[in-house]
């Protein structure tokens, strides 16, 4: 996997900073005015979370998550790879900083026999291999000795959490930033990124790049800049998926800022900093029904939505995919993300319906020719 850092006290420099200085809550001010916000893909400013948490009822709970389900992402591991010192020195402030006791590292498997000697402190979790293993209220559930299922909504987490205490779930990522933030100061995090959406985040590329793997940007970055430090297109590309799975489809043109400010006119966010290249031979129907029928196999089983609808939503993407000439398919998706949209009971519906919205968007003249009984790409075929 390849790995670029920004300057020597980027997130993927691999040394030791040296001792990060306990801030208690002074660390929330400091992240208000540095304008963090979360890298574990919703973007929620990091100051709100940790204000939340010291300020409920009860002592708190404080988790790094680094579950990384999502199959585009390589973030997460890598930065606990290389800095994993820096991710357990930023749980260790957001614990100082909101006053909890119980600190927790949620990490796959085959992370956790290595990082458990790192931090006695900490309690190591193991996080299983799947797509919803990352969702909050997951995390809560495995860190109790349950399953990694997302549960009752009607709850927050940051009031009423592991064992019913206010927890705090952070990206491993916003740690990591939490660590240098310290080290460094908010003028330091500020020089890079956009006023609106300052700092770095760590982009992982694959697809048709000529160096698949893990980069740090600043937000705001043209979108052609960002593939060039991925050492440019190996393929003429037609589209880009940014965000992941959960995701949007938008058209690879050059200008375009990797920003939420700048993907908003595509309804599409930088998320968790995933970003898949298409090259113009790969058909875009068949590549998103792949991954709609991933996300219809990876629910929590727990409502309608994701039982019966998503299946079906992937199904008849699907069918549209293999060049089925029924000119009712399009109108048929729409109706299914019109059904699970905002229906289910954690964001897995709404999150996928967004990726199969925005294919039917990127890919429409593909939607034309595909109910033609044709493909316009060179490379296209039945799936």
């Amino acid at each position: 996997m390849t790995v670029t850092t920004v300057d020597a006290a980027g997130l993927l420099a691999g040394h030791d900073h040296g001792p990060a200085p306990i801030l208690g809550r002074d660390l929330i001010a400091l992240a208000q005015e540095a304008g963090l916000t979360g890298r574990g893909g919703g973007g929620f400013p990091t100051w709100r979370k940790l204000a939340a948490v010291a300020t409920a009822a009860g002592r708190p709970i404080v988790i790094g998550n680094g579950a990384e389900g999502e199959p585009g992402s390589d973030k997460d591991r890598t930065l606990l790879t290389r800095s994993p010192h820096l991710v357990l020195d930023g749980l260790r402030l957001v614990a100082a900083a909101v006053g909890a006791s119980q600190l927790y590292l949620y990490v796959p498997a085959d992370l956790a026999g290595r990082l458990r000697p790192l931090a006695p402190d900490v309690t190591v979790v193991d996080a299983p291999d799947a797509f919803i293993a990352g969702e909050e209220s997951a995390v809560v559930s495995r860190v109790e000795g349950g399953a990694a299922l997302p549960r009752d909504k009607r709850k927050r987490v940051v009031e009423h959490g592991v064992k019913g205490a206010p927890t705090l779930v952070q990206n491993v990522e916003t740690l990591a930033h939490l660590a240098l933030l310290a080290r460094y100061g908010p003028r330091w995090f500020r020089r890079r990124g956009t006023p609106e959406e300052p700092g770095t985040f760590l982009a992982t590329l694959s697809g048709a790049v000529r160096q698949p793997g893990v980069y740090e940007a600043p937000y705001g970055i043209p979108l052609a800049e960002l593939v060039a430090m991925a050492g440019g297109p190996s393929q003429s590309l037609q589209a880009v998926l940014i965000g992941g799975y959960h995701g949007a489809w938008l058209p690879a043109r050059p200008e375009v800022p990797v920003s939420r400010a700048g993907l908003r006119p595509y309804g599409a966010s930088p998320g968790a900093g995933v970003v898949i290249a298409l090259p113009t031979d790969a058909c875009g129907l068949v590549e998103s029904g792949r991954i709609a029928s991933y996300l219809a196999r990876q629910t929590a089983g727990q409502c309608g939505p994701c039982v019966n609808g998503l299946p079906r939503l992937a199904d008849t993407l699907t069918r549209l995919a293999r060049r089925e000439r029924h000119a009712g398919l399009p109108a048929e998706v729409e109706r299914l993300i019109g059904l699970v949209t905002g229906r289910g009971a954690c964001h897995h519906p709404d999150g996928t319906a967004r990726f199969v919205r925005s294919a039917l968007q990127t890919f429409a003249p593909e939607v034309r020719a595909h109910l033609a009984g044709t493909c316009v790409t060179e490379g296209g075929h039945r799936g």
